[in-house]
């Protein structure tokens, strides 16, 4: 094992998010054990994929544009997007299992054939995703990491968007949405340095495919305003 990786080969990379909440219920037991494994988007994880060897997609998804949403929450937005565009598949990577839980949940009940899910952190994903592969990338009420000093831990710094900008194809579209002022100051300098563009709109508007999820509703209670940021892979 070589410094600065697992046994494995995985690098070590630092992960800051919670894992587990509370006790999950016997329902949400049963999806996880009957129906997470089937939505698979293929051999993600150093323990099944040490080599890193791109992912088939056409194997698993056939000719369905790729699209991806770094991590999900509960699956509002995904559900929703997969049931307004049944002919796209959509990979969503969640390391939080209850949000993983609660997608599964949703899933069942709205019938959707074209989600896959990795339960886990998305740089893995990023790792096995074919270069030029996915058509569109949301990151949706990421956590903010309020104070300075943990601002690195964002999502929106360049050991994230080079890896999602490698995936993406020419011309893919990649939405964030924050009510956090400072998310969206730091996402403005450092979306533009990873090599995307803006595309220049005016970020208190929605796009008109959005659904309002309930993170957005709690911003909205507690009197914080909403932006929606677009860029481009040029």
């Amino acid at each position: 094992m070589t410094k600065g990786s697992h046994s494995s080969g995985a690098p070590w990379r630092n992960f800051y998010g919670r894992i587990r909440g509370k006790t999950l219920r016997p329902t949400q037991k049963d999806h996880l054990e009957h129906d997470l494994d089937a939505l698979s988007p293929g051999p993600v994880g150093w323990d099944v994929n040490p080599e890193r060897a791109p992912l088939d997609l056409a194997a698993r998804f056939g000719e369905r544009p790729i699209w991806v949403e770094i991590g999900f929450g509960g699956g509002e937005h995904l559900v929703h997007m997969a049931k307004t565009y049944p002919q796209v598949a959509i990979i969503g990577a969640e390391p939080f299992i209850n949000g993983v839980a609660m997608l599964l949940g949703k899933i069942r009940d709205a019938g959707v054939d074209n989600i896959s899910a990795h339960p886990g952190d998305v740089r893995d994903l990023f790792d096995v995703l074919p270069e030029g592969s996915v058509e569109k990338a949301f990151l949706n009420y990421p956590d903010p990491w309020p104070k300075a000093r943990h601002h690195r831990r964002r999502f929106v710094t360049q050991e994230h968007l080079v890896p999602l900008l490698h995936v993406l194809r020419p011309g893919a579209e990649f939405r964030v949405a924050t009510d956090i002022p400072d998310y969206v100051r730091q996402t403005l300098e450092e979306v533009p340095v990873a090599g995307f563009e803006r595309i220049d709109h005016s970020d208190d508007r929605a796009w008109v495919d959005w659904p309002s999820t309930r993170y957005e509703q709690k911003a909205l209670r507690e009197g914080r305003r909403p932006h929606y940021l677009t860029f481009r892979k040029p």
